[in-house]
């Protein structure tokens, strides 16, 4: 299917309210530092019986598991799915108090970021809301990585408050999108070798000025639309992109995927003869990312937490749904 790119206005995720609010979270801290990890994830278990009642929330789950999984979800896998999100939330408490000896990891691909981090060169680390983005922090501890995470003002503060009421002690770098410095900041960041992660599967709402153009490109089946900003941003600082999900599999046990998705050091500088070939470059990156995400998807589908009509601005007759 060939899908042609455009402007969109994927608003569904900043309507969406989100599952935790700050007292929740402060609560879950509590609960996860005095009670442990292995009887606070058995909490979670009433929480997913509340949650799944809740009909649009159990419909979006099963309307992207029908195109994950190639057939109608039934309750048990909405169950599994708000499971396994609730599962990360909770690993997130210890992930960021950095209790690295409470989780098993397997990394894959690694290579991808550690060879560019011998040479002295930063890497862009572009992930989605897939799995657990925190679990970098394991293979960044593990290898002596310094990890930044580049986000907006609306996620950064977002963030910022949920550090603050899940690990007050934790430290994350944070480069704020936005600010006058950004790009001054994330290439002196790169330059000293260190590793910039963005979540790159969501377009900011119509309105907002740092909101740059969606394309549309097929994904489990049907357009959804991406944003182009990511990208841009990498062929402009002629880096390197690799793609990173950490999926959880049970358990005590992550998956951490690093597959490179583009490589832009080559690039002719903006303004040079031949830069038309950036659009081009920066097109084909963007398909490499959806389709790294897809395969991911079907590999694991219970790990994609995007809990909103994520096709809902693309919407072709063919779309899948399904609600249990």
């Amino acid at each position: 299917m060939k899908v042609d790119g455009g402007t969109a206005p994927p608003t569904g995720w900043a309507r969406q309210r989100e599952f935790s609010s700050r007292r929740q979270m402060l609560v879950m801290r509590w609960f996860a530092t005095f009670a442990g990890r292995r009887l606070a994830r058995l909490v979670l278990h009433p929480i997913v019986c509340l949650v799944i009642l809740d009909r649009t929330t159990r419909h979006r789950s099963a309307r992207y598991l029908a195109r994950a999984l190639d057939r109608p979800a039934t309750w048990g896998d909405v169950y599994r799915h708000l499971l396994t999100f609730l599962a990360t939330v909770l690993d997130r408490v210890y992930l960021l108090q950095e209790r690295f000896d409470l989780f098993r990891f397997e990394a894959s691909g690694i290579e991808a970021i550690l060879e560019p981090f011998r040479r002295g060169e930063g890497v862009l680390a572009y992930g989605a809301h897939l799995g657990s983005f925190e679990a970098l922090r394991m293979i960044g501890h593990e290898k002596g990585l310094r990890v930044a995470m580049i986000m907006y003002a609306d996620n950064a503060k977002l963030i910022n408050e949920t550090l603050a009421a899940l690990a007050p002690r934790a430290k994350l770098h944070t480069i704020e999108l936005g600010r006058i410095d950004a790009m001054l900041s994330i290439r002196r960041w790169l330059d000293e070798g260190g590793v910039a992660g963005l979540l790159a599967d969501r377009s900011l709402p119509v309105g907002n000025p740092q909101r740059s153009k969606a394309i549309a490109l097929p994904f489990l089946g049907a357009p959804a639309y991406f944003p182009d900003g990511p990208f841009r941003l990498a062929a402009m600082l002629r880096r390197r992109v690799v793609f990173m999900a950490g999926l959880y599999r049970g358990g005590r046990d992550y998956d951490l995927r690093f597959v490179e998705l583009a490589d832009f050091t080559n690039l002719p500088a903006a303004g040079a003869p031949g830069a038309g070939e950036r659009d081009a470059a920066v097109r084909a990156a963007m398909e490499r990312y959806v389709a790294t995400l897809e395969g991911l998807c079907r590999e694991a589908p219970y790990n994609w937490f995007n809990f909103y009509d994520f096709w809902a601005d693309a919407e072709t007759p063919t779309s899948a749904s399904a609600t249990p």
